[in-house]
């Protein structure tokens, strides 16, 4: 029986990834119907609403979805290129994938940062005697993604009851009370036991699957006490009652952003809050190949998205050869297929990849290191479209 599959291309460089992705799904043999969802700027331009009813029903009635990528703004620049006609209704740009995220409580999100052999992008250090050691990278990043910082509890000029409750506590009072209210924007950071016990679980269970010893719980108790204490508490109390022999460890996000250069390969299980978490995934991304190599899980309990991490580089999306790499976006694919039980068609895949990587004939700039102009592929980049067929000739060398 067919699937049916949600496809949100969105904005800029979305729809040409997409499309690669698509392409390399059907030379694998996976048959799906799929169904586009309208999400992005451009609706936000003429509807006031970047994530539309309708396709939250979609997502609703069919479950998964591929996600490309979408535009946003700051809240000057989004009111300012809102339709004449919808200027001045009370309409306030959230951006769609967090909203999506909240809507559908797609708290879970996994991002696999590995390496691939011969890619001229990973991560070397120096060794021994002068030597050049490229390790391997094996990590997955756990993201809580519904609470925290991005959580869109804030305010500037923040309402009576709301600076109220603030002055009833001690630091408050002490360090910014000497603030007029107009000059003073709040953003909270919501953690709730709940959400953070699901993410901890995740991670335990991918190193139990994969049997390691070891997470890393990247957070910074030792200042945020409350939300990132909570994070490593639960972890904590979770290790001890159901998974005594996985060790965990505490590491500060400051921290782990120099040893990430130092010894990456020794983090194979990292679990963060949503802002931690999104730091770290990028950092790790940058050390196997960078945003054009990382993809992303977005899972709750009925919804689930996948993703590369990538923006919608809109300067990219009118060149007359599309020359942005779509590897991430194919891995997303991966990542879906892996979801809905085609474990082998995702392995054949991934091993198309590698062979393509490996094999080094077909690059795009990114990966020749050359800066993102029209005139690459006179200097021999790949376009996308060319290393999405490089990604579909593979397939037919893979056992």
């Amino acid at each position: 029986m067919k699937r049916t599959i949600v496809t949100m291309p969105g904005d800029g460089i979305g729809p040409l990834v997409m499309k690669e992705a698509l392409k390399v799904l059907s030379a694998v043999g996976f048959e799906a119907d799929y169904v586009h969802g309208d999400i992005g700027w451009e609706f936000w331009k003429k509807e006031g609403n970047a994530l539309p009813q309708r396709t939250i029903d979609l997502l609703e009635k069919h479950k998964v979805a591929l996600f490309g990528a979408i535009t946003s703004k700051p809240k000057a620049a989004a009111d300012d290129e809102l339709d004449s006609s919808l200027k001045g209704k009370g309409l306030t740009y959230y951006s769609p994938i967090v909203t999506m995220r909240q809507h559908f409580g797609l708290d879970i999100c996994i991002r696999p940062c590995r390496s691939f052999k011969g890619n001229p992008l990973n991560f070397v250090r120096r060794g021994p005697g002068g030597t050049v050691v490229e390790p391997l990278i094996d990590t997955v990043i756990f993201r809580q993604n519904t609470e925290g910082l991005y959580g869109c509890v804030e305010w500037t000029n923040p309402p009576d009851q709301v600076y109220d409750a603030l002055m009833t506590h001690k630091k408050f009072r002490e360090n910014f009370a000497w603030c007029p209210r107009p000059e003073l924007a709040v953003s909270t950071r919501i953690f709730t036991k709940k959400y953070t016990s699901r993410i901890v679980k995740a991670g335990f269970e991918n190193a139990k699957e994969r049997g390691l010893d070891a997470i890393y719980i990247c957070e910074k108790p030792n200042v945020i006490r409350e939300t990132s204490g909570m994070m490593l508490k639960v972890a904590q109390e979770m290790g001890k009652a159901e998974y005594p022999g996985i060790k965990v460890n505490d590491v500060n996000i400051d921290a782990m952003m120099m040893w990430l250069t130092k010894n990456p390969e020794d983090y194979k299980v990292i679990v963060s809050g949503n802002m931690f978490g999104d730091i770290v995934s990028d950092g790790f991304a940058g050390l196997v190949g960078g945003l054009g190599f990382a993809c992303s899980a977005n899972l709750g309990e009925t919804v689930s998205v996948f993703e590369p991490t990538h923006g919608s580089a809109p300067k990219y999306a009118d060149y007359p050869v599309s020359i942005v790499n779509p590897i991430a976006m194919i891995l997303a694919a991966c990542m879906m297929l892996d979801h809905i039980g085609e474990n082998e068609k995702a392995s054949k895949i991934r091993a198309a990849v590698s062979l393509v990587v490996e094999e080094g004939k077909v690059r795009c700039y990114d990966m020749l290191k050359l800066r993102g102009a029209p005139d690459v592929v006179n200097q021999g980049a790949a376009s996308t479209h060319e290393m999405g067929d490089a990604v579909v000739e593979a397939l037919k060398r893979v056992r």
